[in-house]
């Protein structure tokens, strides 16, 4: 069987990605593929002709009401949703297009479930909730039995590598269970009516020893975000992990740099970790 695969926005991508082999590498060319795909081949490898020119795009939203009259909640809104093993992705980039988070809600760009999922020099981008690592924590595991497919309900540890990507939001917009790594990414928040913000929203248990860990990432902005609007993370459950390390920020990250999330005690719990980390920071950090 054929290894490799030539696509064109024209194609149906969810038909060729379900025959591809195991470890087949996918290109794409340039252009918009306004579709919505789940990969359930391990190890496929999908390669863009750069990120400006190869764009998976579509445009669910939380609020959006389904065939039965139901919303589809955060996390049947992806684009693109990885439910195998041993997948990378390259040169393109993955878009939710919806817009209007104060009104529609969370909307996904990309949704991770697979293990050893990497991801190089790719642009994401969406508003509320751009990325999401598996798996979810386990009261929603248990909560949407019967209305996710199992696929989205993996209870497993699951591992995620960015490289020279640019992922852009506004709100908890890279957020989950997984131990992600991104590496020299650019993490841009971008305006937003609400006027405020947050990078990331961890939820990993305490059995976890590895969280989201941001190394030498810079943190900027859209012009219109205000100066010290931004929240680097809050913890979306307690023992939420997130570390930066050696990363530059413009001045729209919050002088506390965290919030513990709304009246919660998660301030108690969370696993928050900045090296360095300048004065005004929040005293229930680890530095």
């Amino acid at each position: 069987m054929n290894n490799e695969l030539f696509l064109h926005p024209g194609d149906s991508l969810q038909q060729a990605l379900d025959n591809a082999p195991e470890n087949a590498f996918v290109h794409l060319a340039p252009g918009v593929y306004s579709q919505k795909i789940v990969i359930r081949t391990p190890g496929l490898k999908l390669i863009g002709q750069g990120a400006e020119k190869t764009i998976l795009k579509y445009g669910d939203y939380a609020q959006k009401l389904d065939e039965l009259g139901r919303e589809y909640n955060t996390f049947r809104t992806y684009t693109v949703a990885v439910c195998a093993d041993d997948v990378s992705m390259a040169d393109l980039s993955i878009v939710n297009d919806a817009g209007a988070p104060e009104k529609k809600g969370q909307q996904v760009a990309l949704t991770v479930y697979g293990d050893r999922f990497r991801m190089e020099c790719c642009r994401l981008k969406s508003t509320q909730d751009t990325l999401f690592l598996g798996p979810l924590p386990p009261d929603l595991i248990a909560r949407y039995d019967g209305f996710l497919p199992d696929p989205l309900r993996q209870n497993r540890l699951l591992e995620q590598r960015f490289t020279h990507c640019l992922i852009a939001g506004t709100v908890d917009f890279i957020f989950g269970c997984g131990s992600a790594l991104f590496q020299s990414c650019e993490i841009r928040s971008l305006a937003d009516a609400r006027g405020i913000g947050f990078v990331a929203a961890p939820a990993h248990s305490l059995s976890q020893s590895r969280g989201f860990v941001f190394q030498s990432c810079r943190l900027t902005r859209q012009p219109g975000v205000a100066d010290g609007s931004i929240y680097l993370a809050r913890p979306w459950r307690d023992y939420g992990m997130v570390t930066f390390e050696g990363c530059t920020m413009d001045s729209h990250i919050a002088p506390a740099g965290y919030d513990k999330w709304n009246d919660t005690h998660r301030d108690e719990t969370a696993r928050f970790y900045e090296n360095p980390a300048p004065e005004g920071r929040v005293g229930w950090i680890n530095r």
